[in-house]
């Protein structure tokens, strides 16, 4: 391996770490850094003037100035790539190596290997997730339990395609630096997967395939598409080639999903809608904005919500206007021994699922392999033997900038149980993830770092408007939170001391008078 010159690894490469951090590889980071950082800078900067405009009194809206894309009806995005026609059940999860077994094999269409919110930024983890895609391409991984347990892959034919989640545009890389500066997390993720496993999955007829989190403008998609292109001509293989599902995850992206397609239109593979993190997006960008924008209880926030039913629907028509697979929201239950919590759980599942894809979705997300056949039965119920249904193109769907900003149409109450679940989750999660683990079975539900975003966010939206809980009637103080925290730290699995650094930067980022915009980015600068 060749470092190029200018850049610089900051720390050890683990064992096997030169076969996916290749001379190829930090030669496309040095370039990506060189061409790109400014502008992604730029935009971040960018997402900081919209909060300051909706602060003084601003809004959001559908964009004056693209009307011209919106209203163009002859373009389309490229037709689905290899892999990626049937799409009717997507599983998630870390890319450590028992899971990436286990998600291959489980029967999903699509494993979306997800290098950032069921991961943490660890340098181990995030080479080490690398190296165990790189095996599973080739077909070298297997693993052994604790309990000699084998695990192996199936058959290549009975395989989820890999889609590969890098982290979002606003995590830096401190390992590797270009020219004395961090680089970008979500580039280094790109390129490392783009020039190893990635070319082996364009010798296998599949291609370098992504899911685009956190995005919040279409600019940022362009930039995407760009770093499509360098990678390309850096690497020799088709324009096209590469393919990527953009998360519509932050509400100011969902007032940009036709510009988000038409950015990214030959490289474009649809669009996902969350939840966890879209919520949290309002309280970010509406932090500002008084009992307009207050959100009850995360818990009593379903998909079936006036404004986030807006959101899905002008979702799927959009991406089916434009032949784009629309693909739908997180089931995060982990079957139980419990039969009672089993029945319950999948009957809301089923009805979650079924809605979806009668409202027109092409598939979508379960986070462990025991929810695949549900998932699969409800959309095989509405697809048959089509592999999608982008042909219903929703037309009767109209949905205006008031409905997606109707937050109020949410029901629900704040209440001290909703406060209590909110602390017990973050801090189980961020205790977790310092740890090093990204994805954390809890109460359940297997929770990444979405949930303890909203739930953390959640807390110092209630906080500073000085809610009163509707159950206690206790106001909402710092003095309060820290009492409840006090006393849910003395709840939960392992010692209370187990939790002191996560009830540290959890205090940091649900109390403090600044608003962190994301709680990985403190809780990153505690790791090495």
């Amino acid at each position: 391996m060749n470092i190029p010159a200018g850049l610089t690894i900051t720390a050890p490469l683990p064992e096997r770490g030169e076969e996916v951090v290749t001379t190829s590889a930090l030669e496309l980071i040095a370039r990506l850094h060189r061409e790109l950082n400014g502008r992604r800078l730029e935009r971040l900067a960018a997402r900081q003037q919209v909060v300051a405009d909706i602060a003084a009194g601003g809004t959001l809206d559908f964009l004056p100035e693209t009307s011209g894309i919106r209203e163009d009806a002859s373009w389309r995005v490229a037709d689905p790539a290899p892999g990626l026609v049937d799409r009717r059940v997507e599983i998630t999860g870390p890319t450590d190596r028992k899971m990436t077994i286990n998600a291959l094999n489980s029967g999903a269409k699509v494993w979306l290997a997800d290098q950032e919110d069921a991961n943490t930024p660890h340098w181990g983890s995030v080479v080490g997730g690398q190296l165990n895609l790189l095996d599973a391409v080739s077909r070298t991984i297997d693993f052994t339990a604790e309990n000699g347990k084998s695990y192996a892959l199936k058959p290549d034919a009975e395989l989820a395609t890999i889609v590969v989640r890098p982290r979002g545009l606003h995590m830096d890389e401190k390992h590797i630096l270009v020219d004395g500066e961090p680089t970008s997390g979500a580039l280094v993720d790109f390129a490392l997967y783009v020039s190893t496993a990635g070319l082996a999955q364009i010798g296998k007829g599949l291609g370098p395939y992504f899911y685009l989190p956190k995005m919040e403008h279409h600019l940022e998609a362009r930039l995407w598409n760009d770093a499509f292109v360098i990678a390309s001509e850096h690497l020799g293989f088709a324009r096209g080639t590469i393919r990527a599902t953009c998360l519509i995850e932050t509400i100011p992206a969902a007032f940009q999903m036709e510009e988000i397609l038409y950015e990214l239109r030959e490289h474009s593979a649809g669009l996902n809608a969350g939840r966890w993190d879209y919520l949290f997006s309002i309280v970010k960008n509406f932090r500002s904005r008084g009992s307009e924008f207050l959100l009850p209880d995360r818990n009593s926030i379903t998909m079936t919500a006036p404004f986030m039913r807006a959101y899905t629907e002008l979702l799927v028509r959009t991406c089916h206007k434009r032949g784009a697979h629309a693909i739908g929201g997180m089931a995060a239950f982990i079957p139980s021994k419990d039969e009672a919590i089993n029945a319950a759980a999948f009957e809301k599942v089923t009805a979650d699922k079924t809605r979806e894809a009668n409202d027109g979705f092409d598939g979508s997300w379960v986070a462990h392999p025991g929810m695949v056949e549900t998932c699969r039965e409800v959309f095989t119920s509405v697809l048959g033997e089509r592999p999608n249904q982008i042909d219903n193109t929703r037309e009767d769907v109209q949905v205006s900038a008031e409905q997606l900003l109707d937050i109020a149409s949410a029901e629900g109450e704040v209440t001290e149980e909703g406060l209590r679940s909110n602390v017990d989750v973050a801090l189980q999660y961020l205790r977790a993830w310092l740890g090093g683990l990204g994805a954390v079975a809890i109460h359940n539900l297997m929770e990444d770092a979405a949930t303890a975003e909203i739930s953390r966010s959640q807390i110092w939206q209630w906080l500073r408007g000085g809610i009163v809980l509707s159950d206690t009637g206790r106001t909402v103080t710092r003095e309060l939170v820290e009492q409840i925290v006090a006393e849910v730290v003395e709840t939960l699995p392992g010692e209370p001391s187990d939790y002191d650094e996560a009830r540290q930067l959890f205090l940091e980022v649900a109390v403090s008078d600044d608003y962190a915009d994301f709680l990985t980015t403190p809780a990153y600068a505690r790791m090495d």
